[in-house]
């Protein structure tokens, strides 16, 4: 069977219901993973989904900020809960589905200064990459699963608008690189988008709303990732080679979250 996993950082999954449901439509995710929902458990649109087609739910949410759910068309079992943000923030939420544990993560932005003594923002970034690092250490590589989210780190060189103009600032500085690179190498992970799209392409998921035309600026970052365990790695290059992309269609929607979606299949 095909399993097609989707990240997207909707940006308040109330104001976007409809555009969910129009992506949902065209491009059929079996398994939606959504970061900044920006509601409570209660106040989530699960109507909208159950119409859409994906009325398995798993939600973690919260009051204004943050927030994450995942919609399935298959049923949803319980997965591991992640201990991860030291500071309670509603930032994990995980499932089993068909087999596979899917995490999905919204990990903090980690505010403007690169510092981990002056701007506790970003130590509480690194923390968290830091708890998931030993988490994915203590796990069985070849057990299967899929790490999804916006994890707010252009990891690579090609996954920025510009790595030397970026260097010192969050989301792509050697501290949070090396982080990342930490976390790949504890779970052994494999990176699907990129897999499909090796480097030196350029490949983004998010563009700043201050651009007037993010098209033509074209100024991105790859934020949103899909990983998996060498236990999906058949599963992922069943047919050869990986199946992985970004959407870029919906940033250009009316009133769009600045972040695009991505996918990836699984041929399990």
């Amino acid at each position: 069977m095909r399993l097609r996993l989707c990240t997207w950082n909707v940006n308040s999954v109330r104001l976007r219901a409809e555009q969910v449901a129009r992506f949902v439509a065209e491009h059929a995710p079996d398994v939606l993973c959504m970061q900044e929902i920006k509601c409570r458990e209660a106040e989530f649109p699960a109507n909208a989904f159950r119409e859409m087609g994906l009325p398995h739910l798993k939600i973690a949410g919260q009051k204004g900020w943050h927030g994450v759910a995942i919609a399935s068309r298959l049923p949803l079992e319980d997965a591991p809960a992640l201990d991860l943000c030291r500071e309670g923030h509603a930032r994990v939420v995980g499932a089993r589905v068909a087999g596979v544990e899917v995490q999905n993560f919204y990990i903090p932005a980690g505010g403007d200064t690169p510092d981990r003594e002056a701007n506790p923002k970003f130590d509480h970034k690194l923390n968290f990459y830091e708890r998931l690092t030993a988490e994915l250490a203590r796990r069985d590589p070849a057990a299967p699963l899929a790490l999804l989210g916006d994890l707010n780190v252009a990891p690579g060189e090609n996954d920025v608008w510009s790595h030397r103009q970026m260097l010192k600032v969050v989301s792509h500085t050697p501290p949070e690189t090396e982080a990342f690179a930490a976390m790949m190498a504890a779970g052994q992970l494999i990176d699907l988008p990129r897999a499909t799209t090796p480097d030196p392409t350029k490949m983004f998921s998010w563009w700043s709303y201050r651009a007037a035309d993010f098209q033509a600026s074209n100024r991105g970052l790859r934020l949103d990732h899909i990983l998996v365990s060498p236990g999906l790695k058949d599963a992922a290059f069943r047919q050869g080679a990986a199946a992985s992309r970004v959407h870029m269609e919906p940033r250009a929607w009316d009133r769009p979250s600045d972040h695009a979606p991505v996918s990836a299949d699984l041929i399990l």
